[in-house]
């Protein structure tokens, strides 16, 4: 993440991260303060068995391309809501030029980030697959059950 004011929202990807079994590593690292560590982070990422990145920035949230720039790795990104809502970050993580591609989330949707992370990891880890099965069930299960209740809502003038 651009910095640990982006720690609250990128606490659902590790948490989601945590629920699937997925290890991972957290870092604060700044495409414009910590530039080089940045790039010494996306160089040598591979070489250290990192197969996905997840990178959440805001304003001009420059971390995931210029983390895109330096690896061959999937790079998601995730736009941190800041001064325009989130749509300035959301632009400029987006607008990827051609060759650096960026896939990207919604505005603070870090837990959608860890789970595209772990369907990506799911293709080559049958485990991982099987648990990812067992989550997307699990919400299926409990928009069944939020449905059930809700029928069981009485108002005067519902119909069913």
């Amino acid at each position: 993440m651009g910095s640990t004011s982006d720690l609250p929202v990128m606490e659902k990807a590790c948490r989601q991260l945590d629920e699937l079994q997925v290890p991972f590593e957290v870092n604060a690292l700044s495409a414009h303060r910590t530039p080089e560590a940045v790039e010494q982070f996306a160089s040598q990422a591979e070489g250290r068995g990192i197969r996905v990145i997840i990178a959440a920035a805001g304003m001009a949230a420059a971390l995931p391309g210029v983390i895109a720039a330096q690896t061959t790795l999937p790079v998601i990104g995730v736009p941190i809501k800041g001064m325009l809502d989130g749509l300035d970050a959301l632009l400029s993580i987006v607008q990827m030029p051609p060759g650096i591609p960026v896939a990207t989330v919604g505005v603070n949707g870090a837990q959608n980030a860890a789970i595209l992370a772990a369907e990506m990891l799911a293709l080559s880890d049958p485990a991982l697959a099987q648990r990812m099965k067992t989550y997307k069930e699990g919400l299926k299960k409990k928009i069944e059950k939020a449905n059930a209740e809700l029928a069981e809502v009485k108002f005067e003038y519902k119909v069913g």
